[in-house]
């Protein structure tokens, strides 16, 4: 894996203390929106379909930090829009890092040189540089050229200064696990901390729906990428930044419900109902009443038909990590030989709507046990 040692230390010592406390649902990461404007428009993207008004406004640097302190995740990832050209992002991650939380600032790193010199290298800041594939595969993604050497400057850049690096890659439909892997290869020979993947969701106001991978279709996916990183040498190997239950997950051998409370959300609205991906089921006017008053049980695989094709990680990183303290030998065992590549995959969950989206509202059906494959399967890979 390709997380510190400190910060596994860390996030696990917090994780034991609500578990002592007999906590059902608890943050693990803070998703921190301060906007939603960028300098892109990929063509995945479903956060910048919104008026010149909303795409202006700003969280101010207490209201950020009053977000940090109200949720009490240890780790506070910090997406957006492109959060460089907020202003005040200097002074907002300088906060989070003063209260000795893990910061994973998200960016394109289109603008990365120009500031740069108004943050400190430090074991709780990490530059999340978003790249989904080789050259060719990134810029196409985010529909603009050159959009990927700017990334690979930067990241040569942030190194030099001492940061810590990671990129985050989303992986669309039409990914070729081999091309992914010589890409996989090529983000490790620039010295990077770790990687951090997950498949596309299918935002509903994306400017295209035809780009996104089917959970059948991601599950094929990652075996291929996860057999070709085996067949790497020792020292060739990929740092991942995941647990090794959720890279198990991916690869399709555990059926893990979603946990949208382990990744809260704040942006210019307030605390956004129910995740990160779903964005127009509302707002909590706190972090308390986002807990305690929405009805969770409206969401997740087979409860919602929005997100019967998520397996994205800010929703089902936490279920990993809740199942790892659950079962610590078979952490261990995945986590020392990998994810299963081979044999039968875990039976997905049971649909228990009627495949209408009323809303975001799960509608019950007779056949309660049926298996997704099939409907899965009738999509062939797209929503």
């Amino acid at each position: 894996m390709g997380i510190p040692l400190v910060q596994i230390y860390r996030v696990g010592r917090y994780i034991a203390a609500r578990k002592l406390r007999g906590e059902k649902r608890y943050p693990l990461v803070l998703m921190l929106e301060p906007l939603f404007q960028c300098n892109l428009a990929c063509s995945g993207c479903g956060k910048i379909d919104y008026p010149k008004e909303i795409l202006q406004k700003r969280l101010s640097v207490e209201e950020a930090l009053g977000a940090v302190d109200e949720c009490g995740a240890p780790i506070v990832s910090i997406p957006g829009g492109e959060p460089l050209i907020h202003k005040e992002m200097p002074q907002i991650v300088a906060g989070i890092v003063a209260r000795r939380k893990f910061v994973y600032l998200c960016t394109n790193a289109i603008l990365l040189s120009r500031h740069i010199d108004d943050y400190r290298p430090s074991p709780y800041l990490t530059f999340s540089i978003h790249l989904d594939g080789n050259r060719e595969r990134h810029d196409e993604s985010v529909c603009q050229e050159g959009v990927f050497d700017k990334a690979v400057a930067a990241i040569e850049l942030s190194r030099s200064r001492g940061f810590r690096v990671t990129i985050n890659c989303t992986l669309f439909n039409g990914a070729d696990p081999d091309e992914v892997a010589e890409f996989f290869d090529t983000a490790m020979r620039l010295g990077i901390e770790g990687i951090t993947v997950s498949p596309g969701y299918s935002y509903t106001h994306a400017p295209r729906q035809d780009v996104f991978l089917g959970r059948s279709a991601s599950k094929r996916l990652f075996r291929e990428i996860f057999r070709r990183g085996r067949a790497r040498a020792r020292g060739e190997r990929w740092s991942l930044n995941h647990s090794g239950l959720f890279l198990d997950f991916l690869a399709g051998n555990q059926p893990y419900q979603c946990t949208p409370w382990s990744n809260p959300t704040y942006n210019i609205f307030g605390w956004q109902r129910p995740c990160y991906l779903l964005t127009d089921e509302g707002h909590a006017p706190s972090f308390r009443s986002l807990m305690d008053e929405t009805d969770w049980e409206r969401y997740g695989v087979g409860r919602n038909p929005r997100c019967d094709n998520c397996m994205a990680h800010c929703g089902f990183e936490g279920t990993a990590v809740d199942d790892a303290f659950a079962h610590p030998l078979k952490a261990l065992k995945v986590a020392l030989r990998g994810p299963r590549l081979t044999g039968p995959m875990a039976p997905d969950l049971p649909v228990l709507h009627d495949g209408a989206d009323r809303g975001g509202v799960a509608v019950p059906v007779a056949a309660i046990g049926r298996a997704r494959g099939e409907s899965d399967g009738a999509r062939a890979g797209l929503r």
